[in-house]
């Protein structure tokens, strides 16, 4: 083929509507080759039986059924970009690559990369907002610094919001301009090293009855109380835009929610460093317990704290915990068991469907209190207070723990009230000296 193309790069944005970097590509007066690439890279450190992986393959098929009925197909790859990205240039005689950011350090690390590679070979590589509707350094203070405490933060993006940022990005409109193509086989997850998982995936369906309410059920778990769009909005599946005029309408708090996972977004894109360690370098010196033992049992939903063990049993199951529970999980991980914060994000990454480095990492800096939040270290959660406020009737944890009450049920592993002791004494000998 001769003819000059453009092309544009599915990452965490697999849609056809109200997609930023696909309408600018369908606009570029270039038919546009759409590309998504399995990259080992990533799928090389995940588990062959991964639910993720297999809603992505999903979601991909499902693409490229509309894609067809556009006359056109989606380009799938599996291997490494950097292999991948000079043979597609070359095949498809691309002018014009777009894409839509990710802040994530390998993302970056991989885009810069890409982008040499286009250009050697004459290509320009055009970046757009999509996932967040502010990014970066866009939400600074007064002195035109990031914000590292989210209320001043979430004044600011409030104060930011206008209908341009809530502006759909019509690009379901503009299919006649894809390039003609019959379409192309996908590698199955087999030829890829991965088997079908049976997890399922919630609907990405904005239930506008939850949102309406959301203030009033969202701590209680055994209410159906939360959207449970997380993955949708992790892998774009649904458009940040679309649901934030939802929540305009309906529900602050909901709003808010959105505006907390934009605050640790900006976080990870001005504070790198936060992957690897503490926030706050202080917290690094904290003498951590390292028992293994303890932590499976963490994992395993076996200590015999009722709230917790049902958290992580539905973590488990599903691949979802509902978001109070993720809080008071995370908090007795790392206050009654002085485990590292950085085992328990570890764990909640491998298992979570909704799994968002940003958000992850940001929500376990927050009950480490290694974090942005400023409220001090001894913020720690009493188990069976939170059963009793949140889950009164027992119903949560009587469906995730049903030896609950029976001599099958293990014995606590530890005193909370001691460890509590011991945790805000460890905490304050290391702080005090800083």
């Amino acid at each position: 083929m001769s003819q000059d193309t453009a092309a544009v790069w599915f990452r965490r944005d697999l849609r056809l509507d109200d997609n930023t970097a696909l309408y600018h590509a369908l606009q570029s007066g270039l038919p546009v080759v759409p590309v998504f690439i399995f990259d080992k890279h990533i799928l090389d450190e995940l588990p062959e039986k991964d639910a993720r992986v297999s809603f992505i393959h999903e979601q991909i098929h499902s693409l490229q059924k509309f894609l067809a009925e556009a006359g056109s197909s989606m380009v799938v790859k599996y291997g490494f970009p950097e292999e991948i990205w000079p043979e597609l240039v070359d095949t498809y005689h691309i002018k014009k690559l777009y894409i839509n950011h990710d802040f994530e350090p390998y993302a970056k690390k991989r885009d810069q990369e890409i982008e040499a590679i286009l250009s050697e070979k004459g290509a320009s590589t055009h970046f757009f907002r999509d996932h967040v509707l502010f990014e970066k350094e866009e939400i600074l203070s007064n002195s035109d610094k990031p914000y590292t405490v989210f209320t001043p933060y979430g004044k600011k993006w409030r104060a930011s919001l206008n209908q341009d940022r809530l502006r759909s990005f019509p690009s379901e409109t503009l299919m006649e301009h894809f390039f003609s193509s019959t379409s192309v086989s996908i590698p199955s997850l087999e030829e890829m090293g991965f088997n079908p998982s049976d997890i399922p995936i919630p609907p990405s369906i904005f239930d506008k009855d939850i949102i309406r309410i959301y203030d009033e059920k969202r701590n209680f778990p055994a209410q159906k109380g939360t959207t449970r769009l997380g993955i949708h909005l992790r892998f774009g599946t649904i458009s940040i835009r679309k649901l934030a005029r939802v929540a305009v309408d309906l529900n602050d708090t909901y709003l808010n929610e959105l505006i907390w996972r934009e605050f640790y977004m900006q976080i990870l894109w001005n504070f790198p460093h936060v992957v690897l360690g503490p926030f706050r370098p202080q917290y690094a010196e904290i003498p951590w317990n390292e028992n293994e033992e303890m932590f499976q049992k963490w994992c395993d939903g076996k200590t015999g704290f009722p709230l917790v063990d049902a958290g992580m049993r539905e973590l488990n199951e599903t691949g979802y915990m509902h978001n109070r529970v993720r809080m008071l999980t995370a908090s007795f991980l790392v206050k009654d068991l002085l485990i590292n914060w950085q085992w328990g994000e570890r764990y909640f990454a491998e298992k979570l469907l909704d799994f968002e480095l940003a958000s992850n990492n940001g929500g376990w800096q927050w009950a480490a209190g290694s974090g942005t939040d400023a409220a001090p270290y001894f913020r720690i959660f009493n188990p069976e207070s939170q059963m009793k406020k949140f889950d009164p009737a027992l119903h949560y944890v009587r469906k995730w723990v049903p030896e609950f009450g029976t001599p099958l049920y293990p014995r606590p592993v530890v005193d909370h009230k001691e460890a509590r002791l011991k945790t805000l004494s460890v905490f304050k000998e290391v702080l005090s000296n800083r």
